[in-house]
C-alpha cells in the first residue's frame, strides 16, 4: 500500500501523521486537536515539550430520539484543555481545520456517497485529493488573501498553472526511468 496521509482514527495513524508533522515544522507551534485521546499520546510522542497543545472537547446535550433522525446529538458547548506547553486560550481552535474539511467536502465530492464522484478506489482517492489541494494552495486566489495561501506562506512567488504540475509529473517520471 503506497505511503499516502489517508488513515483511521486509531493510535498508529495519529502517530504516523503527528510524527510526520512534527518532522516538517522548524519552530515551535501551537496547536489544537479535538478531544480524540490518541492525539494527545500521539503529540507528546513526537514533539515532547517542544509544543503549546491544548485539546477543544466539545460538549454534547442529550441524545435524541433515534427514530425521529439520523443526526448525533445537539452540541451545547466546548472545553478548552491545556494539554502540553503554554496555549494561548485566543488560539485554541480547530475552526481552520473544520472549514478546510468542509471545503475539501463540498469541491471535490470525493467523500460523498452516492455520487458519480466518490472514489471506490484509494488511489483514485489520493490522487484527486492531491491535485484538490495543489490547486487549493497553489492555483486558487483567495478573496482573503489576495493571493494563493503557497504565495502567503512565501512557498512560491507566483501563481502556478496545472501546466506546472504537468511539468513536474513528467520531470519526476524521466528521473525514475533514467534511475531504472
Amino acid at each position: 500500500m503506497p505511503s499516502w496521509p489517508i488513515g483511521g482514527r486509531d493510535a498508529g495513524a495519529a502517530n504516523e501523521f503527528i510524527s510526520d508533522l512534527a518532522s516538517r515544522l522548524a519552530n515551535r507551534v501551537q496547536l489544537t486537536s479535538d478531544g480524540h485521546r490518541v492525539y494527545a499520546e500521539a503529540v507528546e510522542s513526537a514533539f515532547w515539550k517542544g509544543i503549546d497543545y491544548a485539546m477543544l472537547v466539545k460538549l454534547y446535550g442529550a441524545d435524541r430520539d433515534k427514530e425521529a433522525t439520523h443526526s448525533p446529538a445537539q452540541c451545547i458547548g466546548c472545553r478548552a484543555v491545556p494539554v502540553l506547553g503554554n496555549p494561548n486560550p485566543a488560539h485554541i481552535s480547530t475552526s481552520y481545520a473544520e472549514r478546510q474539511n468542509w471545503s475539501v467536502r463540498t469541491f471535490t465530492c470525493r467523500y460523498t456517497r452516492l455520487s458519480n464522484g466518490f472514489s471506490r478506489k484509494i488511489e483514485n482517492h489520493a490522487a484527486a485529493i492531491a491535485l484538490y489541494y495543489f490547486a487549493y494552495n497553489f492555483i486558487k486566489i483567495h478573496r482573503t488573501l489576495r493571493t494563493s495561501p503557497a504565495m502567503a506562506a512565501g512557498v512560491t512567488d507566483r501563481l502556478w498553472e496545472v501546466s506546472d504540475l504537468v511539468a513536474l509529473l513528467e520531470a519526476e517520471e524521466t528521473e525514475r526511468q533514467r534511475a531504472a
